[in-house]
């Protein structure tokens, strides 16, 4: 069945701009989520997710409480949630391949949400901007796309991507929204920091960085964090990079070198040197070839498997 706006099948547009002329509605909606303060949000029962990742879970989890994800800009975050069940999943999008990560999406909520006799499914968009590579645009359409394209009917609630998620500064077209939060008893959704992006950051942003496919990183009848073996290349130009200066890596690296947020630079570094250290995946990120196993402790934070360094 199709995505669905006001009880109704939405039409596909040519164009963002189309969209918003068509749902004319959402620009209010979307001005009213943009002034929500931004909240921090601390590392106890958080569940953060990477680019290219997605996790998902029920109210009834003891250990997860909040799912989050940041650094947006072109990317986009997707929120898709069952009322019936309260099963939620979050997955950070940058349109490596909208139809199959969309199509897992739906796969997770409806398998975690079998036991509910009522209920539907609600979609939440929020990011990107009016990028000059048009690179939000054309996520914007995959997602609407691919989501339109499913069996189950799709109730689009929340439409604040692109030009509704855009401010001009001297000139310059910056996002407003960076990050968002969901409460997953409440089913709140609001802007969102992360101070803590554990466990397993640099590993996680190096599998990404190297062409890593959407991955579901969490087990939510086990409450474990899990990140299975990958692999990647070793990659060639490590070394030039980590000599640039800070604005050469935006320019050569970001999809918007301009308005990346502060900690852009420090943290590609530090996959960079992880990368350098871990020219290949191995023993030491992968022992015996196992998943690297998290659980949250009786504090709320993650516990489990550690990175061995190269020189232990």
């Amino acid at each position: 069945m199709p995505l669905i706006v006001n009880n109704s099948q939405v039409h596909l547009p040519r164009t963002t701009a189309e969209f918003i002329r068509l749902y004319s509605h959402f620009e209010e909606s979307a001005k009213a989520f943009r002034s929500r303060p931004t909240q921090q949000v601390e590392p106890r029962g958080l569940l953060y997710v990477q680019q290219r990742e997605f996790a998902a879970t029920t109210p009834q989890d003891g250990s997860v409480s909040i799912i989050g994800s940041e650094d947006a800009t072109t990317c986009h975050l997707v929120v898709l949630r069952h009322t019936g069940s309260g099963a939620v999943c979050l997955a950070h999008c940058d349109g490596s391949d909208a139809v199959t990560e969309v199509s897992m999406m739906v796969s997770t909520v409806k398998s975690l949400s079998v036991a509910s006799q009522s209920g539907r499914l609600e979609l939440h968009l929020v990011g990107g901007f009016i990028d000059d590579r048009r690179l939000s645009q054309k996520l914007t359409l995959q997602l609407l796309g691919a989501f339109d394209c499913q069996l189950e009917d799709v109730h689009l609630v929340t439409y604040c991507v692109t030009e509704l998620n855009d401010v001009v500064k001297k000139g310059v077209h910056w996002p407003i929204i960076y990050g968002i939060a969901v409460d997953i008893t409440k089913g709140e959704i609001f802007p969102a920091a992360f101070p803590d992006k554990s466990p397993d950051e640099d590993l996680r942003s190096a599998r990404t960085f190297t062409g890593g496919p959407m991955i579901n990183i969490y087990d939510a009848e086990t409450q474990q964090l899990k990140i299975k073996p990958c692999f990647w290349f070793p990659f060639p130009d490590v070394d030039f990079w980590l000599a640039q200066k800070d604005e050469m890596i935006l320019k050569g690296i970001s999809t918007s070198p301009l308005v990346e947020p502060s900690h852009f630079v420090p943290h590609l570094r530090s996959t960079l040197r992880f990368l350098k250290e871990h020219p290949i995946p191995d023993n030491l990120l992968f022992p015996d070839g196992q998943p690297r196993i998290y659980k949250k402790n009786v504090n709320g934070l993650w516990e489990g498997s550690k990175i061995a360094s190269m020189s232990s």
